[in-house]
């Protein structure tokens, strides 16, 4: 079942590294011209990494630079979690004696979707140790845990290291840009104000609904959700059974 709930979570995450690369791209041409992009560029591993992939930095760049950007972002956090979280469930079903859960593999890409793009990567091996060792393995591991784990090293990554986790200088992988969320817009001044910083262009509910908008990797597309949700109801034994859960 949990292998299922991973694969349930690839359309998200395949969008989330493509809206990446869309929200950043047009953000730094917007910000600089091409000498001081390529400053830029030079002064970031991740966009040196895209460059070298074949990335194009360009208002013209296609789907496939976006999506590049966005792997060059997401796969690092991805790994790190993996490893980092990895080594816990590892420690812990040698202490205990038991055989490693495959829960993990849930709890580690959801963590890694549910964090901002530009999250430093020390900061998602201290979210994601906290998830495992204090919201799960201190109670007792898989089945004896009362919280989530991915959901709880989040949290302690919101209330130990905000900056890092919320304003508007997070979502969006361009360096120097600046830019509230369309929650956060309309919490403060109503639907009229969903604005693209980068762009200038208005937000609207189909944008949201499809996932062009900034946001957490994995978190901007309701499409993605209920495909990945529609994939673990009628993807379970029998089809359709989780229905009656």
């Amino acid at each position: 079942m949990m292998i299922l709930v991973w694969f349930a979570v690839f359309p998200a995450m395949f969008w989330g590294m493509y809206n990446v690369g869309l929200q950043t791209i047009p953000a730094l041409t917007h910000l600089y011209d091409a000498q001081q992009l390529s400053q830029v560029i030079a002064g970031d591993w991740h966009y040196r990494v895209a460059q070298m992939l074949g990335v194009s930095f360009t208002p013209d760049a296609g789907w496939i630079s976006m999506m590049t950007l966005g792997a060059v972002y997401f796969l690092p956090i991805y790994l790190t979690v993996f490893l980092v979280g990895g080594f816990w469930e590892v420690l812990f079903a040698i202490i205990r004696k038991h055989e490693i859960n495959e829960g993990f593999f849930v709890t580690s890409i959801l963590f890694a979707l549910i964090v901002p793009p530009t999250l430093p990567l020390w900061l998602a091996a201290m979210g994601i140790s906290f998830g495992v060792v204090m919201a799960k393995e201190i109670f007792g591991g898989t089945g004896r845990n009362f919280l989530n784990p991915a959901l709880a090293g989040r949290a302690f990554l919101f209330f130990a290291y905000p900056a890092q986790i919320s304003g508007d200088l997070v979502w969006t992988a361009a360096d120097g840009f600046s830019g509230a969320t369309p929650l956060s817009q309309w919490a403060a001044h109503g639907g009229e104000s969903l604005i693209n910083n980068a762009t200038g262009q208005p937000v609207s509910w189909f944008d949201a609904f499809i996932g062009t908008i900034p946001g957490s990797i994995g978190e901007v597309s309701t499409l993605m959700i209920l495909i990945g949700g529609a994939i673990i109801l009628f993807g379970a034994s029998p089809p359709g059974a989780l229905w009656r859960v």
